[in-house]
């Protein structure tokens, strides 16, 4: 395992503010000839009104089909010359983008992407064709009961009335009414340097890698408008539960949970030990070995604590033989209750903290990793000695801690459940 003094660290990442309000963070590995960008820009669905729900995902892929300067065509005929990536996706809370290249085709690759960001056209056949795309995999949605079940537990958990309760990707009513102007207007509204995140890792050293990107993006002076906060989360009463049909389909999804911590809440990482030992170590930890190993009553069964800049939810999935649903739900929540009742046992927590401890390193073994995971230190306002101190602050974490998050967050008495099926 890598010692903590050789993770990515105040020693070796290089931090500039640029003058246009943009962040940029850059390390050096030239132990392979590549070079990874993870940026984050401002703006996402959390941003559009309920009418046009979908919107910032929209806009963001379009972006990749043409700029005042190139077509569609010619992005990524340049882009695949050289057999590199680059990517703009819409989120809740934030927009992203990637790029991936060889080192000495960083310039040619920070040319396109300082394109696509600043000067996208949203050329109007291509805006339809991107439209029917969407339309394509709405409509594959409809029929996916996973996807269905998780719809419907964002509307019962946050309601249509907060943006956590729609859609990131829309519906296909709200998609067929967005307009070119739409697209064009969100952009110039919410896109611009102050606030963008960037980090830059691999094969360049970290000071010229920030002058390459002051080269492409420093000009760059757009002015967004002033975001609106998220509205509060209103507590679940009672155990809200619906059913979604879809037709001709053999298994039924299950979704259930309640709203979770943020990242920066002082408890997040209690919860998330929390929920490796629910649903994740192992096949799938409690919830694996007792909901289907044990029972058989599931094909899987796992949970995620979600995390983010607002409350994300704190959710457990399984997908199960439809005369199974009841006896499912029941045997999950049945763990629920035995994580807010009992402390976790010695054993099971080591191997759980071993376990997360464990996959750090291997998350930091490549580049891709390491900018995601730097990111994100940026984006949560973590430091950059988070993680020379991640290790330390796992392992002190208590069964006292975790119980008192899971008496916090989860409730089988106050809970959502969505099941999707035949």
């Amino acid at each position: 395992m890598k010692t903590t003094s050789s993770f990515p660290g105040p020693q070796d990442i290089v931090r500039q503010e640029l003058p246009n309000g943009t962040i940029v963070l850059a390390r050096e590995n030239f132990s392979a000839a590549s070079v990874v960008i993870e940026g984050s820009v401002q703006a996402g669905a959390a941003d559009v009104p309920p009418e046009k729900v979908g919107l910032a995902s929209f806009m963001a892929n379009c972006m990749m089909r043409g700029t005042e300067r190139r077509t569609f065509q010619q992005i990524y005929e340049e882009i695949e010359s050289v057999g590199a990536s680059v990517d703009t996706s819409g989120g809740m809370n934030v927009s992203s983008f990637s790029a991936k290249c060889l080192a000495e085709d960083l310039p040619k690759i920070l040319d396109i992407l300082a394109d696509v960001l600043q000067r996208p056209s949203f050329p109007l056949a291509e805006v339809e064709k991107e439209r029917g795309e969407l339309l394509t995999s709405l409509e594959e949605r409809a029929h996916n009961t996973r996807s269905q079940a998780a719809l419907k537990f964002r509307e019962l958990l946050y309601s249509h009335q907060h943006p956590y309760g729609r859609s990131t990707s829309g519906y296909i009513e709200t998609v067929q009414s967005i307009t070119r102007d739409e697209l064009e207007k969100f952009y110039r509204d919410y896109y611009g340097p102050r606030g963008m995140i960037v980090s830059i890792v691999g094969a360049v050293e970290a000071h010229r890698a920030i002058e390459m990107w002051h080269d492409a993006f420093g000009a760059w002076q757009a002015t967004s408008v002033e975001r609106t906060a998220l509205p509060p989360v209103a507590p679940i009463t009672g155990v809200q539960r619906e059913f979604v049909p879809v037709p001709g389909k053999f298994q039924s999804d299950i979704v259930m949970g309640c709203v979770g911590p943020a990242r920066l809440e002082p408890d997040y990482l209690d919860a998330a030990l929390g929920n490796s030992i629910l649903g994740i170590f192992g096949l799938m930890g409690r919830l694996g070995e007792n909901v289907r190993d044990k029972l058989g009553l599931a094909y899987y069964a796992t949970s995620r604590v979600e995390g983010g800049l607002g409350p994300g939810a704190w959710l457990l999935y399984a997908g199960v033989n439809p005369a199974n649903v009841d006896l499912a739900i029941e045997s999950m929540l049945a763990q629920v209750q035995r994580m807010r009742d009992k402390r976790v046992g010695g054993r099971e927590l080591a191997d759980n903290k071993s376990f997360i401890t464990g996959s750090l390193p291997l998350q930091l073994e490549t580049n891709d990793g390491t900018a995601s995971i730097i990111l994100d230190m940026e984006l949560y306002g973590l430091g950059l000695d988070y993680l020379q101190h991640y290790a330390d602050t796992i392992n002190n974490i208590t069964p006292t801690q975790i119980r008192t998050a899971a008496q916090k967050y989860l409730d089988p008495d106050n809970i959502v459940i969505a099941v999707a099926g035949p």
